[in-house]
């Protein structure tokens, strides 16, 4: 590894902290950070899909063939036991119904690329991590606007055609491009593959601040009341999908399809919510989630970083 990647992985390593120092500036400084949004932020999201496309092959698909159950598990975490632990809290907490409304829609949100980080750090598997980013991605066309309806769709009125449109052409179509770009032209991604991971964790880094800096004002003055109940979807996710995974799997891929479940696009569920839904409140939870995801799944990859993966570890992933 050369001197200027070592830099760059560093700095892609350095993840949790570029979120939570853009946090800090959406809160303090919002002018900072509010200029990407609308059209922006859209662009920037897409972006964000296609460097992660970029990083994908047609074998990459071919080995979540290879890895039903253990994809599969990840895939039900990430779409069953998300969304009914948001239903859940809202329903218990007795939230409002666009606060509600946010929360379930942040939960059926799929996996972001800041898992794949968090994976990298807490020694999980990193190649597991990127098929179910990929798998929940692709799911998320479908996923999100059903499940968002179905849970949802008593409370506020859901458009669920307009999500899955959504969905489709900012996350689906530049993941795509991605792949094929990668398939066909792979001198010209070889070339740029290397400054792909950082190029995602600045972008991942603006549309996290964004939100944060769009919705200040709430947060300044409701903020104690909205982090309880996102904080507790994203602890019991991590719990949750760790527990249940160590019924079949190992230290490793349990670390991985826990991390995989209690962090996701956060900046998806923001961008949703400001499209399709007209009450600006549906968003706040998206734009909180952000800054407990990136808290929590810093926290618990460091801390499984210093507890060592035992050596007889079972592992059913296949390469």
């Amino acid at each position: 590894m050369s001197q200027y990647e070592k830099i760059i992985e560093t700095l892609t390593t350095l993840f949790p902290l570029w979120v939570i120092l853009g946090t800090i500036i959406g809160i303090y400084k919002p002018s900072a950070v509010t200029w990407l949004e609308t059209d922006l932020f859209t662009l920037g999201l897409g972006f964000l899909m296609l460097s992660m496309g970029l990083t994908l092959t047609f074998e990459d698909f071919r080995r979540c063939l290879r890895n039903p159950w253990t994809v599969g598990v990840g895939f039900a975490a990430q779409y069953f036991i998300k969304p009914l632990l948001g239903f859940t809290i809202a329903m218990v907490l007795k939230l409002s119904a666009p606060l509600a409304t946010g929360l379930i829609l942040v939960s059926c949100c799929p996996g972001g690329q800041a898992s794949n980080v968090a994976t990298y750090i807490s020694k999980g598997n990193v190649a597991l991590s990127v098929l179910m980013t990929t798998c929940s991605t692709v799911g998320a066309i479908v996923m999100t606007p059903l499940l968002t309806k179905l849970l949802a769709g008593q409370l506020v009125p859901v458009d669920a055609a307009g999500l899955a449109i959504s969905t489709f052409q900012v996350v689906l179509v530049p993941t795509i491009i991605g792949v094929l770009s990668n398939e066909f032209f792979p001198k010209f991604t070889s070339k740029i593959i290397t400054i792909t991971p950082l190029i995602g964790v600045i972008l991942t880094t603006l549309l996290c601040a964004s939100p944060i800096g769009q919705v200040a004002d709430v947060l300044k003055s409701q903020g104690a009341q909205l982090i309880l109940p996102v904080a507790a979807l994203h602890a019991a996710a991590f719990f949750l999908g760790y527990q249940v995974s160590k019924f079949s799997f190992g230290e490793s891929t349990s670390r991985t399809i826990s991390i995989e479940c209690g962090m996701q696009s956060s900046a998806l569920g923001f961008l949703l919510a400001q499209r399709h839904f007209t009450n600006p409140l549906v968003a706040v939870p998206s734009a909180v989630s952000v800054v407990c995801m990136a808290l929590g799944g810093s926290a618990l990859a460091v801390y499984w970083r210093n507890q060592p993966i035992p050596v007889d570890d079972k592992d059913d992933f296949k390469e």
